[in-house]
């Protein structure tokens, strides 16, 4: 049995050499290689890897490992995911309430947490909500408005 660690590296060692375009495909390689394996497992692997897929031509994709190093490939991914799985953002004084496309949260919250903003205290997320806590109630509001601009553009 491995551990979840060894899983997950080895998951990315397999799509960084092969063609992978869907969890089950994941799966039977993993089993090939005598790794015990479900696919609701490598589900949640893929979105804390933060696995993203790439179109590869003829509608046909790819997983791959998201790209973001420069604030500007952040801004960007972080615009298409709102764009892509974000379905509302609400607000209560200083605390915003993210909802997603079932599974995305994890995947849109750790792109937030790289914006390394000091207006943002932190994140928290669970399958299809992010709880973002701003610092005061008016930088709250000037997210809001931020972020709703976000899945809009």
């Amino acid at each position: 049995m491995i551990s979840k660690e060894q899983r997950q590296k080895r998951i990315q060692e397999i799509i960084a050499k092969e063609s992978v375009s869907t969890q089950a495909e994941l799966v039977d390689r993993l089993r090939g290689e005598g790794v015990r394996v479900t696919q609701a497992t490598v589900s949640r692997d893929i979105n804390e890897l933060r696995l993203v897929r790439l179109p590869i031509g003829k509608s046909k994709h790819r997983y791959s490992l998201a790209q973001v190093q420069t604030e500007s490939d952040v801004l960007d991914e972080l615009g298409r995911l709102f764009r892509n799985f974000v379905t509302d953002v609400d607000r209560g004084e200083n605390l915003l309430i993210v909802k997603t496309a079932e599974g995305h949260a994890t995947g849109v919250a750790y792109i937030i947490d790289k914006l390394r903003r000091d207006d943002i205290v932190g994140t928290l997320a669970g399958q299809d909500t992010i709880l973002l806590v701003a610092r005061t109630v008016e930088e709250g509001e000037a997210l809001l408005e931020e972020l709703h601009g976000l899945m809009l553009s």
